[in-house]
């Protein structure tokens, strides 16, 4: 029984030295890609990519504050290849916080890549992927893509998501977020919509109204002055 015992031990304790010899792959930090982190105030990231606060763009104020900044990553100049492979990148933020970031590749660096190269080299970095069927993600304020966007790949862990998608074809991107942020900004964008649909009327005739009084202002003033 001891000697039956003594082997089990023995046993399992070459199991667990096995597994733990194996090289194991671990999901890596979502919540940052290169130096940005999500929760970056727009001063902080503006600070970091040489720009100014107030170049950030105001797209809804109400219920929340959503802001957007772009930055195109300087190139060297005179080179044949880029060495920066990012064309653009373009950060979302809810009420003053980093909440989405949506990288663009540029053409020529990516050319000749299929979806899995890409792949491989991302989880390099961000670890295994997932391959979700008919999967999707969202744009509700950016002219420049579709409103939903096929997704080739996935990371994501409880908190954060990355999706690699290709855009009109050829171009690859890649969207992260939080994901709590993420469903908030959108609740709040469409809320926001909505109440500018309902005003809109409203704002309409308050503009034709001022417009004729500044007209009425005008003429008034030209008829005191007017010589003939």
């Amino acid at each position: 029984m001891r000697t039956m015992m003594r082997s089990l031990v023995v046993c399992f304790l070459m199991i667990i030295v096995i597994l733990l010899s194996i090289p194991q792959v671990h999901a890596q930090d979502l919540s940052t890609y290169r130096n940005f982190s999500f929760g970056m105030t727009v001063a902080d990231l503006s600070k970091q990519i040489d720009q100014k606060p107030a170049n950030a763009a105001v797209l809804h104020e109400r219920p929340a504050l959503i802001q957007e900044l772009t930055w195109w990553p300087p190139q060297p100049y005179g080179s044949l290849r880029p060495a920066e492979p990012v064309d653009q990148l373009l950060f979302s933020f809810y009420n003053g916080a980093l909440y989405r970031m949506l990288v663009t590749y540029e053409n020529s660096a990516t050319k000749g890549l299929t979806d899995e190269d890409m792949i491989r080299v991302i989880s390099a970095k961000y670890g295994l992927a997932t391959r979700p069927v008919a999967a999707v993600v969202n744009f509700p304020m950016n002219p420049s893509y579709k409103a939903t966007e096929k997704v080739i790949a996935r990371w994501e862990d409880s908190q954060y998501s990355l999706n690699l998608f290709r855009s009109y074809g050829d171009t690859f991107a890649i969207v992260m977020f939080t994901k709590q942020l993420d469903a908030q900004a959108g609740v709040s964008i469409a809320e926001s919509v909505k109440l500018d649909q309902e005003e809109a009327p409203q704002k309409e005739a308050a503009r034709v109204k001022k417009n004729a009084e500044d007209s009425e202002v005008e003429r008034q003033k030209n008829i005191t002055t007017l010589r003939p």
